[in-house]
């Protein structure tokens, strides 16, 4: 035999072996033809190869991270744009950063003395531990320290009427009795910036101000009328909030020039403001039931004349 044949005699059957005992196949008897055990040695390397081949992560599926990561941020937003009453869930998130309320919770201090200005806005960073550069993190200016002013007094109308209204005598008052009670609440929270609050004013009434400005005066009347316990759900849900913001925004602007004794003459011009919206709203009422009966009356008449109608 020559050596390149006995070579390939011999070594196949080392190759075969090798291959089984890897596989934990049982062992054979070595193969006396060359090609044979060529052929077989090519047939269990492409064994070997298809089998280590790793499976390609391609084929998996992956799972929906993104969607589920979504439904907390969605449900926020709904949370954060939610503007109605609500016992049945968590309170909307302020107005305000954690910064900004230090500075202008410190900056509500110096008011009286320096009015809505921008020294205000420093003074109360530096109170609060901040730079004076600090305050241009309040992107509306001086603006931010009115808004603050409103909110903070609006927020804090929940606490008055719970005082106001928990004896024994609040259920026999009427609607009437206790949005009176509750809006001079809210106007004896001037009483604190009252040296100043024609500045607020005056900021209020600038182009780009009026929108947030006529926005919080609507929260206001709508605040009020919910914690007096009103429960229309007809159209004078509408003209109650709007007569009661003009009552509001007058009354205020007629306290800044007030200089009575405990604002006693605010107080009778907001009395009167009210009794002349009850009277105006009594005698539209009455008006619009004359029309309709009228109306209603004129129909069957006409129909009796034999008109489709």
């Amino acid at each position: 035999m020559a050596p390149i044949a006995r070579r390939l005699t011999y070594c196949a059957p080392s190759y075969l072996t090798a291959g089984r005992l890897i596989h934990g196949l049982p062992q054979r008897a070595p193969c006396a033809s060359p090609p044979a055990c060529v052929a077989l040695l090519r047939q269990k390397r492409c064994h070997l190869t298809t089998s280590a081949t790793p499976t390609t992560p391609a084929t998996s599926p992956r799972p929906n991270r993104s969607r589920r990561r979504s439904l907390p941020e969605s449900s926020s937003l709904l949370s954060h744009r939610r503007s109605y009453h609500s016992y049945d869930h968590p309170p909307s998130p302020g107005l305000f950063s954690p910064t900004e309320r230090a500075i202008l919770t410190a900056a509500y201090a110096h008011i009286p003395q320096h009015g809505f200005t921008p020294k205000t806005l420093a003074l109360g960073a530096r109170d609060a531990g901040y730079l004076d550069i600090s305050t241009n993190l309040l992107t509306d200016g001086v603006f931010t320290l009115v808004q603050w002013h409103l909110v903070a007094q609006r927020e804090a109308l929940a606490g008055k009427a719970k005082r106001l209204f928990e004896d024994e005598e609040a259920p026999r008052l009427g609607l009437g009795a206790k949005v009176e009670m509750l809006t001079w609440e809210r106007l004896m929270g001037n009483k604190h910036v009252i040296g100043k609050l024609q500045e607020a004013l005056a900021i209020m009434a600038q182009p780009s101000c009026v929108p947030v400005s006529l926005g919080e005066l609507a929260k206001l009347s709508d605040e009020i009328w919910f914690l007096v316990g009103d429960t229309a759900v007809d159209p004078s849900w509408y003209t109650k909030r709007a007569s009661l913001s003009t009552i509001y925004a007058s009354t205020e602007l007629f306290m800044t020039t007030d200089h009575s004794d405990g604002f006693s003459e605010t107080r009778k011009f907001l009395q009167r403001r009210l009794a002349e919206t009850q009277e105006i709203g009594g005698t539209l009422r009455s008006i619009g039931t004359w029309v309709g009966f009228t109306a209603s009356a004129g129909l069957n008449v006409l129909r009796s004349k034999g008109l489709k109608i």
